[in-house]
């Protein structure tokens, strides 16, 4: 679709020279002789950008301006303005303007002006919809677990998401431990500033200290200039510390000022910055084990515990197995353009018998790789990894699978949900309502018109 432009100017021969110039340039471009006529335009048709001179009769462009962004923040607006009336441009450009070019002006500095705003408007765009599908996937009703323990562990996010104290996550490897921190950090009054992740056991403990916390240049051989570290890159948003454990005998007494006195130093640096990002740490140790080790502090280790958020692991909450492994199939079918596929009953079967050492990481593994190579479209029990083959004729935990075949409602079911699946939760919701819609769409969490398109999408006769 064509860029839509207003372009708001009370001189005849300026709102058809900009016109001609921008129509030539593929714009579809409206005009209008004040600032009132052009804020009425809005009412019909919502532009991405307007052009607008400041001084007008009636309602002046400062006026329109804030008239449009009332209407539509969103819309871009380019302020024209006389040399004398600079005041004007700079008060615009507070309440929201996105520039403004000067009188007189050449018909190539406006075009480059509005391809300036509009790109400037296309990224902020692309910015806003991946902040909100990054916030999205770690929304509780997105998280992929019906279990109980999973929905203590979302309750007790919920509760500590608005705190400021250190949150610490336990469990073992695969478990999910930095969804979880980054759930707490997109739920939290910090969603929008940055959410910085740092793997301790992933640097080598001489860097760790120097990645936490800066340097200054000169610090050691290789410090060549001023270097930031991550607690400066996170701000006053959440820095994420995974593996904390591994964290040297330096790195963790200057973590503790950080946590104790709310500030630290860049190395060879004496400026003391503040320390305001909130800090999530994760173990898959025995962190108390650790201390009377004399691996890990004891002092840091309390500053650390405040607030515990322990994760189970998946051969715990097995009635999540069935959810997350249709989940995982359907991503890896559609990433790869394959058909998507299913698991027979007995290959669910040893899924959900299985312990699954590495957790929802190796579940994921798994999942991807039955969907790059088995052959049908329902991968059977034969077609498992080794390690799997040994669970598929051991006993099936029949609450596992029940709570799986409950779950009727689509709403809770989305995103992951595929037609197939969408099609067989319909029809249970029907039999289980006995061919009552209305009761139906309320099993399903949708409303009565949506059920209806479904059936009609669905060729579902009741």
């Amino acid at each position: 679709m064509k860029i839509r432009i207003l372009v708001i100017d009370d001189k005849e021969n300026i709102r058809n020279m900009l016109r001609a110039s921008l129509e030539a340039h593929g714009y579809a471009v409206d005009v209008a002789e004040d600032g009132r006529a052009g804020v009425d335009m809005f009412r019909d048709v919502i532009y991405d950008l307007v052009i607008t001179d400041v001084r007008m009769p009636g309602m002046t462009g400062l006026e329109a301006l804030d008239a449009i962004k009332e209407i539509s923040p969103e819309t871009a607006v380019i302020m024209i303005t006389a040399f004398a009336d600079m005041d004007d441009a700079i008060h615009a450009l507070k309440r929201g303007a996105a520039d403004y070019i000067r009188k007189p002006f050449k018909l190539e500095e406006l075009r480059n002006a509005v391809e300036k705003t509009l790109e400037t408007r296309k990224l902020v765009e692309e910015n806003r919809l991946l902040r909100r599908e990054v916030e999205s996937k770690y929304v509780f009703s997105e998280i992929i677990a019906k279990s109980r323990a999973m929905k203590n562990v979302f309750e007790r996010i919920e509760r500590i998401a608005e705190a400021n104290s250190v949150a610490l996550i336990t469990g073992e490897t695969g478990t999910g431990k930095e969804l979880v921190a980054r759930a707490i950090h997109y739920n939290s009054s910090r969603a929008d500033r940055p959410f910085v992740a740092v793997n301790c056991a992933a640097i080598p403990q001489t860097l760790l200290e120097s990645e936490l916390f800066g340097h200054a240049r000169g610090a050691f051989t290789d410090a060549r200039q001023d270097k930031p570290g991550r607690f400066e890159e996170a701000a006053d948003g959440t820095i994420f510390l995974d593996e904390i454990s591994e964290m040297s005998h330096g790195a963790q007494a200057k973590l503790l000022r950080a946590l104790q006195d709310g500030e630290y130093s860049r190395i060879g640096e004496n400026r003391v910055r503040k320390a305001e990002a909130r800090v999530v740490a994760a173990t898959n140790i025995d962190l108390a084990a650790a201390v009377e080790s004399g691996a890990f502090r004891k002092d840091l280790y309390f500053r650390v515990n405040v607030l515990p958020i322990h994760l189970p692991p998946l051969r715990d909450r097995r009635e999540d197995i069935p959810l997350l492994v249709r989940h995982f199939l359907d991503v890896s079918c559609r990433h790869n353009s394959i058909s998507l596929k299913s698991f027979s009953t007995a290959a669910m079967n040893a899924l959900i018998n299985y312990d699954w050492p590495g957790n929802v990481r190796e579940l994921q593994n798994v999942a991807e790789r039955c969907c790059l190579m088995s052959e049908g479209g329902e991968i059977q029990a034969d077609e498992l990894p080794e390690e799997l083959k040994g669970a598929v004729n051991t006993q099936i935990h029949s609450a596992a699978i029940s709570a799986a075949e409950e779950e009727i409602s689509i709403k809770r079911a989305l995103p992951r949900v595929t037609e197939a699946v969408e099609k067989e939760l319909i029809l249970k919701a029907l039999k289980q309502s006995g061919g009552n819609r209305d009761a139906a769409a309320g099993l399903l969490e949708i409303s009565r018109r949506s059920l209806f398109y479904k059936l009609k999408q669905y060729g579902i006769e009741d």
